[in-house]
């Protein structure tokens, strides 16, 4: 299912399943099903576990039988308000130079372990949501990154059941201001200022995904195509990333793991040719079944 929160009409998050270019509101189609508790996000499917979401889908195929119901409860999706597909994740870790040729291109060495660092809830914003650049920053970067939301509780996972424990994956840009992330040896500074990490357009279930290392994955800035890759070339991949986090943290449902970015950054281009986003640009990512992510970059005073 490609599942995605959104704004309702007096301002409350909801629940929704895109089909056919339509966006599902799952609160009225399901409404009167046997459900253990109200489903109102993506993170309170998640908390159910995978009964709760086999129980959605059943009621959503039964309620798909009903086109009048279809037509009454769906809205279209390029007028809807999107919120981040993960609302309130508990964590939001980050995989540093885990692809290749991105660590090439940036002069790093390949990395004996992940390089784990982290951003705040503050730095969520959905897709097609203005993101402002900070007026501390002259190096605004992009980076487009698959993103790992956790499904059940993980401590201690072995690499071979790791994808057991994954909800489903979604596009994200790990915005970087590299100024600041460079100023001291650690990076959440030029991490996780406010509006630095899209999630969207939706959460797409792991059953849909199938191999996330078997992925396209891309960014254009106004168009230009800057990265074009695809997820097997990460260094370390999905099912070791998960396992190697969980052994030193507990994973639980809904936090989500950004698993790198490949070649083709602002900060990898030989210095005369680094040109570092500016308001006006639009910066779009988009990745292979899991849909295009874009941002408008807004001033400062906007």
């Amino acid at each position: 299912m490609k599942l995605v929160n959104y704004w309702g009409d007096n301002g409350e998050l909801r629940l929704g399943v895109v089909r056919n270019d339509r966006l599902l509101d799952i609160g009225r189609l399901t409404a009167g099903a046997q459900m253990e508790r109200p489903v109102r996000s993506t993170d309170d499917l998640i908390a159910l576990g995978n009964a709760g979401l086999a129980a959605l889908a059943a009621c959503i195929e039964e309620a798909l039988r009903d086109e009048s119901k279809v037509q009454a409860y769906s809205r279209d999706l390029e007028k809807a308000s999107l919120a981040p597909c993960v609302a309130k994740p508990g964590k939001i870790l980050c995989v540093g130079l885990n692809y290749r040729k991105h660590a090439e291109e940036t002069n790093s060495p390949i990395p004996a372990y992940p390089i784990l660092f982290n951003k705040f809830a503050n730095a969520l914003t959905a897709h097609d949501t203005p993101v402002r650049v900070p007026n501390v920053t002259s190096k605004m970067d992009y980076e487009a990154e698959l993103a790992i939301v956790i499904g059940k509780t993980a401590f201690n996972v072995n690499e071979d059941e790791a994808l057991d424990y994954v909800f489903g994956y979604c596009a994200a840009n790990d915005f970087s201001a590299r100024d600041l992330q460079l100023r001291t040896s650690q990076w959440l500074l030029g991490k996780s200022l406010d509006g630095f990490c899209p999630l969207g357009p939706w959460l797409v279930t792991a059953d849909e995904v199938g191999d996330p290392n078997r992925l396209e994955i891309q960014s254009f800035v106004n168009g230009d195509l800057r990265q074009n890759s695809n997820t097997s070339d990460m260094i370390f991949d999905c099912k070791t990333i998960v396992s190697y986090a969980s052994r030193h943290m507990t994973l639980q449902p809904g936090d989500v793991i950004l698993t790198g970015t490949p070649e083709g950054v602002v900060m990898g281009y030989p210095e005369e040719r680094q040109v570092y986003l500016k308001a006006g640009d639009r910066v779009e990512i988009r990745i292979e079944k899991l849909g295009s992510l874009s941002n408008v970059l807004v001033g400062s005073a906007e």
